[in-house]
């Protein structure tokens, strides 16, 4: 495997133009004051709340647990011109995605043209019949996309970026962004006038803005509301943090109810309707009427109403259909099919193991590859080959034989790496980042987004589920 694309050095050693002020600044901290940095950070984060909760983990007590995500001092900087070509590429794959789902239901040209497999479109589980027809303002599914990105060097030492998945269901950690941001500033305000750094802040006001652009028609003063599963839901204080930053109303779903084809909720002040909702909330469990009957966690009623048109749910129900990994791979061709353009942001090679050719390489390259669930999130449901042990692969190997459909496999990208404040001192650590694309009226985005750190050594999982971090994105103007 090549030596990963180190984020802040060139492979001769020598730091890059746009961390040489942070660098010379780094180098004058001492090790003892960068420690108690850390510890006021993570004393600020429990005393906010600032929690994720692990599903499945306990402590020593038996009881359910809420951690930390590790937050790290060392910021992760983009040059502005690197963040222009991205913005260009996000702004162009949403678009193109967004078209993609109007078009599976309704028209279905691209399944006719036959780009995309029927079968696996139509035989997926997250395609949503109930949707075939439903017209949606604007014909915007996905308002909220988490764009998952890597850089991977290359043979000359340069690096390149890489879309390693879209989530355009109910994608977080834009939170995390945000507090991330205003922690660098409380610890470190001299390093803000030592750079030009983009501005984040406005995110809550974008996202507000996006929301009520596609209220339903005629509504002009619209009543946003965030619906979250509940306190026990791991993202919950996003959840609540987003609605508290907008402005707008959190309600369970015992809060909501429908009458005479709409939506109300319930207030101190009586019944108010309700015309957008940015759901939290999976599609299975929105109306138990329409899906699973035992779910409490949404509104009885609610899918008769959204498809009159009369409330709009950010994002829509069915766009997983997009982010499902088996319709990954089809992206690039989307892109050229819908918007006439070559992409500008380039996908991970990758094998679908439904494909018996494919298949045969994945058997025998499995030590080589990471092997991943279609429906897979989290990190979890998947196999790191060159991480892994003979007897787990070969017990994976079973598993994937047994259906194989529900896999697609990658080469093991080499994540590139940032300097990250750990335990032994600085040290370099693979990273991602997930920026957030707001469509409504237009197409929308902060600068940069949420860096993920795997902060094990050697680890490529930088999922906060898995023990991953986080770490301040800045966009550096030019």
């Amino acid at each position: 495997m090549k030596a990963p694309f180190d984020e802040m050095c060139t492979p001769a050693g020598e730091v890059r133009n746009h961390y040489r002020v942070y660098d010379r600044w780094l180098e004058r901290q001492p090790p003892e004051t960068m420690r108690s940095r850390r510890d006021e950070a993570e004393m600020i984060f429990r005393r906010v709340g600032i929690t994720f909760a692990v599903y499945g983990a306990k402590d020593e007590d038996g009881a359910g647990t809420e951690r930390l995500i590790p937050f790290d001092l060392i910021p992760r900087v983009i040059p502005g011109h690197e963040w222009a070509t991205m913005e260009a590429g996000l702004r162009q794959r949403v678009t193109a995605l967004n078209r993609f789902i109007h078009d599976v239901y309704h028209g279905q040209e691209i399944l006719k043209a036959g780009i995309v497999p029927a079968d696996q479109v139509l035989r997926n589980s997250q395609f949503r019949p109930e949707m075939m027809g439903v017209e949606v303002p604007g014909n915007v599914y996905s308002h909220i996309s988490g764009i998952d990105i890597v850089r991977a060097g290359n043979a000359d030492g340069s690096g390149s970026y890489y879309v390693l998945e879209d989530n355009l269901r109910v994608p977080s950690g834009v939170s995390y962004m945000l507090e991330d941001r205003k922690m660098m500033m409380r610890l470190f305000p001299e390093l803000f006038s030592m750079h030009r750094v983009a501005p984040v802040a406005h995110y809550p006001d974008l996202l507000l803005e996006t929301l009520r652009a596609v209220a339903p028609a005629g509504v002009n003063d619209p009543a946003v509301v965030v619906l979250t599963p509940g306190m026990y839901n791991s993202a919950y204080f996003e959840h609540a943090f987003l609605a508290q930053q907008m402005g707008v109303e959190l309600v369970e779903g015992q809060d909501l109810f429908v009458k005479e084809g709409f939506v109300f909720m319930r207030t101190t002040q009586g019944p108010k309707r309700v015309d957008v909702i940015y759901r939290r909330v999976d599609d299975d469990f929105l109306d138990p009427q329409a899906f699973r009957p035992d779910s409490t966690l949404g509104c009885a009623g609610l899918l008769d109403v959204y498809r009159a048109g009369n409330v709009t749910l950010a994002n829509a129900i069915g766009t997983g259909i997009a982010d499902d990994k088996s319709i990954y791979p089809y992206v690039p061709k989307l892109v050229e099919f819908y918007l006439g353009e070559k992409p500008i942001l380039h996908n991970v090679p990758t094998y679908q193991c439904r494909d018996a050719e494919d298949l045969a390489y994945v058997l025998a390259n499995m030590g080589e590859l990471v092997v991943k669930e279609v429906h897979g999130a989290g990190g979890y449901g998947m196999l790191v080959g060159p991480a892994a042990t003979r007897a787990e692969i070969d017990d994976f190997r079973a598993v994937l034989q047994a259906n194989p459909g529900n896999y697609i496999a990658q080469p093991t990208l080499s994540l590139s790496t940032c300097p990250t404040f750990v335990e032994s001192g600085i040290a370099p650590r693979h990273i991602d980042l997930r920026p957030f694309v707001l469509s409504g009226k237009e197409v929308q985005m902060v600068p940069g987004g949420l860096t993920r750190v795997a902060l094990k050594e050697g680890s490529l999982v930088v999922n906060s589920s898995q023990g991953g971090g986080t770490k301040d994105t800045w966009v550096l103007e030019d």
